[in-house]
């Protein structure tokens, strides 16, 4: 990984800080950099619909919604006529950011706190041209933190300044992404797309109003990750404590136990991408160890090459 797109921590920093400005700057020159072009252009959004404003009117045909019968050209002409409607070219976006304690973890070249900045930041920068909003829901366990959705250079820098100085929850609080994702449906927004970010560890509890969230929003959830979330080290002895129970423990990391732990690791990821599939929202998977922005690049074009060929949602 180049040092120009190492990850930037962001753990320290204050609103005013003038260190965490420019490591945000720097970030979205590299996320520019590297993703300029491969989402934006001369598009009407990244999920075009049939809109909600009211366009011309043209003669029915079987199929048709019939809730959309224009019903005074209809008994002008006396033939069945529908209002087409013309797609919105504003997107706005949501971001649901799990900052509970358990993301201030990080082994190889930063906390998955940083991480997770960085991926609000890709997708912030990603959708934030023409017009296009964005706000953000920042869910840290005994706190939801609301940012409405704005457009604008300005409001983007601020937005990604509030995720990343968000103060982490009180010892002994779980997250709570169950309610992070619930404050997204109350009060209804107009339809666009919600951004999941999170580890994703703990109770799979978040699948009834993520699906809800799916019916009127298209999904994604990343996922970010530390290697020593999927595996343990050979280091013998070892006290281990839950970051967000607070819960000591002291065990002997031996081949059996290891092994146990990657299993287990596994079966709630493969849990995890699962019950995302089945609310709609595919997965992109980011790790501390390796290049974020790489993976980022691939999941966008893969997923283009996909929707062009019609496989995707």
């Amino acid at each position: 990984m180049a040092d120009a797109d190492r990850l930037p921590s962001f753990g320290a920093g204050t609103l005013d800080d003038p260190t965490l400005t420019a490591a945000l700057k720097t970030l979205e020159i590299t996320v520019r950099r590297k993703l300029d072009g491969v989402l934006q252009g001369d598009h009407m959004g990244l999920i075009p619909g049939p809109g909600s404003e009211p366009g011309e009117a043209r003669m029915y045909q079987p199929g048709d919604d019939v809730r959309r019968m224009d019903w005074s050209v209809t008994a002008r002409t006396t033939h069945a006529h529908v209002r087409q409607m013309v797609a919105d070219r504003e997107l706005e976006t949501w971001l649901v950011v799990d900052m509970s304690a358990s993301l201030d973890f990080g082994t190889v070249n930063g906390t998955k706190r940083d991480l997770s900045v960085a991926a609000c930041a890709a997708i912030t920068h990603l959708t934030l041209g023409g017009g296009n909003r964005i706000g953000a829901i920042v869910a840290t366990g005994d706190t939801i933190v609301r940012i409405p959705a704005r457009s604008g250079r300005a409001h983007a820098l601020n937005l990604l300044k509030t995720i990343a100085t968000t103060h982490r929850s009180s010892d002994g609080v779980r997250g709570d992404l169950n309610a992070g994702i619930d404050a997204l449906r109350r009060p209804e927004r107009r339809r666009g797309l919600a951004v999941v970010v999170s580890d994703f560890l703990g109770p799979i509890d978040w699948d009834r109003p993520l699906r809800a969230v799916g019916g009127h929003h298209e999904l994604l959830g990343i996922e970010v990750l530390d290697p020593r979330d999927m595996a343990l080290p050979d280091v013998g002895e070892v006290v281990l404590r839950d970051a967000e129970s607070g819960q000591v423990r002291e065990i002997t990391v031996t081949d059996r136990v290891r092994d146990d732990f990657a299993r287990a690791a596994h079966a709630h990821q493969s849990d995890v991408h699962r019950t995302l599939r089945t609310c709609g929202a595919p997965t992109l998977t980011l790790r501390t160890d390796r290049d974020w922005i790489s993976d980022v690049v691939r999941f966008v074009v893969r997923r283009r090459r996909g929707l062009g060929a019609g496989s995707g949602r």
